[in-house]
């Protein structure tokens, strides 16, 4: 057994010692509520303009929170309590307790809850404290905090463990709150813009709208599989159908797939489609919509990602998939036959089999040996090839090509957006030809005759467009993998 281990194990053994004995005096350690007079910020607030030495004894407050520090001095004992809103000092004589608070005061120990009551006040070093006239326990904990000096530093503990994360860490919890204003905002800029959030199927029969592997269940009563939504574009495109022009869903997608600095198999994505548009309008409102997140968190388009700076104020930059490829790869697709681009291929990916999935799919991961690593500044990537693309409609100039853009930033894919496909013939086609592939690519998309009849009674001209809202998160909290922005992230099981 290590020290550590052997420290760990005295420290649980004292703080069910101090639990009982709380017990058997009479102290209720998990009492049901606590009336507080608002947060440590909320009073903090009120009385930082205190003067090094003055009091205000005229006012009372009870405050709640962890117990993240004890300090013995003399006769007296500083405290530091935190909650969601932050931390401050407490300041306890225990002979001047009642005789149940000084019991309770006694038998805490760091990381337990406690309610302290009485009036604030500025030491004459000028922190702000409270004088603490009552004293009560609100939940006794069994558990050591890590150590305070050194926190987590083990990301297993730190991703699995969450709540200690939160607890030792105020950055985490500025980086969650921050997701949380980026959801709410992203909100309010498409509300704002006549959009109307829906709700999709989590659970659907047949899954599409990208390639991926999908979750399977089995629902017993129907004694049917079903897919959990790798996202939502059939459903909103569906509403389109109905009558709705402006749609959209913010909720969690999963793809059975690996874990990575930017991916989870569970994770939120934004979908938003619009009657009358195309690909080009849903560019500026992409732009719009990132700029408006960046001044609405950061106070500017201008942030610092990983010690570079980026900057999203519109327009952004746009690059063809062909142009990307001509200008970093220094070949010529469009002068290419298949056979060329294999063996360019091949210099990235060594030994391959026979023209991998296809002339586009192998343009597009050529693209991305070649071209995303330049792409720091936001970059709109666009018109790609029609063949790794079955949902999107065929480019007005080149009819290999699909009206499709994908946004890059700090060199990552961050959306996904098409002028949509509205032919349901062509679309049949393209699904039929998807379904093909599915003997030897399993991300292929399946066949939907639901949605093809959706078409076919008739969609208007609509752009889409699909945000990953974690790297949006990334960027915005300068956070370099996507577990640093999940609450709780897949792990695998222990």
């Amino acid at each position: 057994m290590t020290e550590q281990v052997r420290d760990e194990n005295v420290l649980r053994a004292e703080k069910r010692r101090k639990l009982h004995e709380m017990k058997e005096s009479g102290i209720n350690p998990f009492p049901y509520r606590y009336e507080r007079s608002g947060s440590i910020e909320e009073i903090r607030s009120k009385y930082d303009q205190l003067s090094p030495g003055d009091k205000a004894e005229s006012e009372k407050y009870n405050l709640a929170g962890r117990l993240m520090a004890k300090r013995v001095m003399g006769k007296a004992t500083f405290i530091n309590i935190q909650d969601q809103s932050g931390m401050l000092q407490g300041y306890i004589q225990a002979n001047k307790l009642s005789q149940s608070a000084k019991a309770a005061f006694e038998l805490i120990d760091i990381g337990d809850f406690v309610g302290i009551s009485g009036f604030m006040f500025k030491t004459k070093k000028g922190e702000l404290s409270l004088f603490c006239e009552d004293f009560e326990v609100l939940c006794k904990t069994l558990e050591p905090l890590p150590e305070k000096f050194h926190g987590i530093a083990d990301p297993e503990i730190k991703y699995r463990f969450r709540y200690l994360d939160l607890i030792m860490n105020p950055e985490s919890r500025k980086v969650f709150e921050t997701r949380s204003k980026i959801i709410r905002e992203i909100r309010n800029y498409l509300d704002d813009a006549g959009f109307m959030e829906v709700e999709t199927p989590i659970l659907q029969p047949v899954y599409g709208g990208a390639a991926a592997h999908p979750f399977s269940t089995h629902h017993r009563a129907l004694d049917m599989k079903l897919y959990m939504k790798i996202s939502p574009e059939l459903y909103l495109k569906r509403l389109i159908v109905g009558g709705f022009d402006k749609v959209y869903d913010l909720g969690k997608n999963f793809r059975n797939e690996g874990v990575d600095r930017t991916h989870n198999p569970e994770f939120t994505m934004l979908e938003w489609y619009e009657a009358w548009t195309d690909y080009n309008d849903q560019m500026e409102r992409f732009e719009q919509l990132i700029s408006h997140l960046a001044i609405k968190i950061t106070g500017s388009t201008k942030v610092t990602y990983q010690g570079k700076e980026i900057e999203f104020k519109a327009p952004w930059r746009r690059l063809t998939v062909y142009d990307g490829i001509r200008e970093y790869a220094n070949v010529d697709p469009e002068k290419m036959s298949d056979e060329d681009i294999f063996l360019e291929l091949k210099k990235y990916e060594g030994e391959l089999e026979k023209h991998p999935g296809g002339r586009g799919a192998m343009l597009m991961r050529l693209f991305e040996h070649t071209v995303e690593k330049h792409l720091w500044q936001p970059t709109f990537v666009l018109d790609h090839p029609k063949e790794i693309s079955p949902l999107t409609k065929i480019h007005r100039t080149n009819p290999d090509l699909v009206e499709r853009f994908e946004p890059f930033c700090a060199c990552m894919e961050i959306g996904n957006a098409y002028s949509e496909l509205n032919d349901p013939e062509d679309q049949r086609n393209r699904l039929k030809e998807q379904e093909a592939m599915r003997v030897t690519d399993e991300e292929a998309h399946p066949m939907d005759e639901n949605f093809i009849h959706s078409i076919e009674v008739g969609m208007p001209p609509t752009g889409g467009v699909g945000v990953g809202v974690e790297r949006i998160v990334m960027l915005l909290t300068d956070s370099s993998t996507i577990r640093d922005i999940i609450l709780f992230p897949t792990m695998k099981h222990k």
